[in-house]
């Protein structure tokens, strides 16, 4: 049997590191090696220093280690990053001088021209920009979507694929945990909805034109797409709901979009990777699914759930999708690119 890969991860105690903590704990492929976070967690006991929160229990074996330090020092080359926005851009940039592979969930390099903006059932080949990459020591950043930008741009593919888009308007119903912990006063959430979340519009319109646009040479050509968001949070611990309104350039039908759907795979099936889900998308005819509590678990949190297709009298066409936000939109998907990382020999170099 072969070892496994030994990985690290920055920003380990904050609540998606804790996240890739529960999610890499019996990875068939990679075994967490080191865990860091800030300079006032560094040397403590991960339990001493970590509020865990996670439902599954933290192991003896993590909750007894030392944490490190966010410098690019430690044994492991592969790296998760789930550091915050407001210290992810010099730290994982280090990294990546020092020769890392950065695998990271924060927003600071996504849109960076060489840095590819991955979800692996979408634009695998997109990972061809990491020859562009010129860090000092051949290491690379690979960049996960925002959470909410992943349910939403899985949906769209297979559509996009077969029928084209030309404009997409979206509004989010999202949850609580998106807003990490402590997050939000529970006077301010509780009996409440919020009808603004910080730059999250501004993600959902920008990041598909980018994922969804065409590897050119040695760059992207961004998708021509008009896509309009309002973003709201709401009272659910785990799952973002979002509902969608699409103009298509080719006429179709509701039942022809469902067989879209159904038929949807990818290289991430093809290749078998752990994370992947079996059927990246499900449709449900039942009116009243999706829902939050029912279905974000679905193939492990890993597959987005789609219902309530028909026509629409201002569009062509509008569903709901609903994604779950801390698996597959933050640390299960991030993990999902180090897989196809490995499986198509990315990572050879590193180990």
């Amino acid at each position: 049997m072969r070892s496994k890969i030994k990985v690290g991860i920055l920003g380990a105690t904050g609540s998606v590191g804790q996240k890739f903590i529960e999610l890499l704990s019996d990875h068939p492929w990679f075994e967490i090696n080191e865990l860091a976070a800030s300079e006032r967690s560094a040397g403590k006991k991960y339990k001493d220093a970590a509020n865990w929160i996670m439902q599954s229990p933290l192991k003896k074996e993590y909750a007894e280690k030392i944490i490190k330090e966010c410098v690019p020092n430690l044994e492991s080359k592969i790296v998760f990053s789930a550091l915050d926005a407001n210290v992810a851009g010099e730290i994982e940039q280090a990294f990546a001088n020092a020769g890392y592979v950065v695998i990271s969930n924060a927003r600071n390099h996504r849109f960076s021209p060489d840095v590819p903006l991955v979800i692996p059932e979408v634009n695998s080949d997109h990972l061809e920009l990491i020859k562009q990459q010129k860090f000092a020591n051949g290491g690379a950043i690979i960049t996960n979507p925002n959470c909410s930008t992943i349910g939403l741009v899985l949906a769209l593919k297979p559509i996009a694929d077969k029928f084209g888009l030309e404009a997409v308007n979206v509004v989010t119903l999202q949850a609580i945990s998106g807003a990490g912990y402590p997050g939000i006063p529970s006077m301010d959430i509780l009996d409440n909805a919020i009808p603004f979340i910080g730059s999250e519009e501004g993600k959902m319109e920008s990041e598909p034109l980018k994922i969804l646009g065409k590897l050119d040479g040695n760059k992207i050509i961004n998708a021509e797409i008009k896509i309009s968001a309002q973003c709201n949070r709401v009272a659910v611990n785990d799952g973002h709901l979002e509902c969608v309104q699409i103009n298509l350039k080719k006429k179709t039908t509701k039942e022809e979009i469902i067989k879209t759907f159904a038929e949807f795979k990818s290289e991430a099936q093809d290749l078998n990777l752990p994370f992947a889900p079996k059927q990246p998308i499900h449709y449900f005819e039942e009116e009243k699914f999706p829902q939050p509590k029912i279905h974000r678990n679905l193939e492990k949190g890993m597959a987005v759930s789609v219902g309530r297709l028909r026509e629409d009298n201002l569009f062509d066409f509008k569903f709901v999708v609903l994604s779950h936000n801390t698996v597959r939109g933050a640390a299960g998907g991030t993990i999902l690119i180090a897989e196809l990382l490995k499986a198509k020999g990315w990572l050879d170099k590193y180990l």
